[in-house]
């Protein structure tokens, strides 16, 4: 038996728009939506969408991470507690896949406490926020970090193309 997660409601009507993601003049950012529980990866997907983000979706970890090698996210949002493979191990492999993409957990049990820990101790410190989460204070924390990627991509020193021999 799958345990009972609280959700808030809210209106789509109540979802900010466009305006709420913050970035320049750019290609929008690419976000990877995954949650086994299809409702909430579909309409978290459905949210983004709305508010000018471009998505893709998975509802498991082996599917996200192929969707991940292929179109090279700039966020990976994910659920932590999922069968096969955990949100954190997808995180980890999506990083190591895509060294730039930032990663956006969320979980709704306690449970998940150990696993980031163990994460953390093993070098990899990830966002992670608490479900239920309103849509307003995920697309906060969507836009801090699509934010802090860009400001990490500004700053990588180019190097200068090799010299033809």
């Amino acid at each position: 038996m799958s345990p009972k997660v609280k959700f808030e409601v809210v209106s789509l009507a109540e979802v900010p728009g466009e305006s709420a993601i913050k970035r320049s003049q750019k290609p929008q950012p690419l976000v990877l939506v995954v949650d086994d529980e299809r409702v909430i990866a579909d309409t978290l997907s459905t949210i983004l969408s709305r508010s000018g983000l471009s998505t893709l979706t998975a509802y498991n970890g082996p599917s996200a991470l192929t969707l991940a090698r292929d179109r090279r996210p700039d966020l990976l949002i994910s659920d932590v507690m999922m069968p096969g493979m955990t949100g954190i191990e997808l995180a980890i492999a999506v990083t190591e896949t895509v060294p730039g993409c930032k990663v956006l957990l969320f979980s709704g049990q306690a449970a998940t406490v150990d696993l980031l820990e163990k994460a953390r101790h093993a070098g990899h410190d990830f966002t992670t926020l608490t479900k239920p989460v309103h849509p307003t204070d995920m697309l906060k924390r969507i836009s801090e970090c699509l934010t802090s990627r860009e400001i990490a991509a500004q700053s990588i020193p180019r190097n200068p193309e090799p010299a033809m021999a």
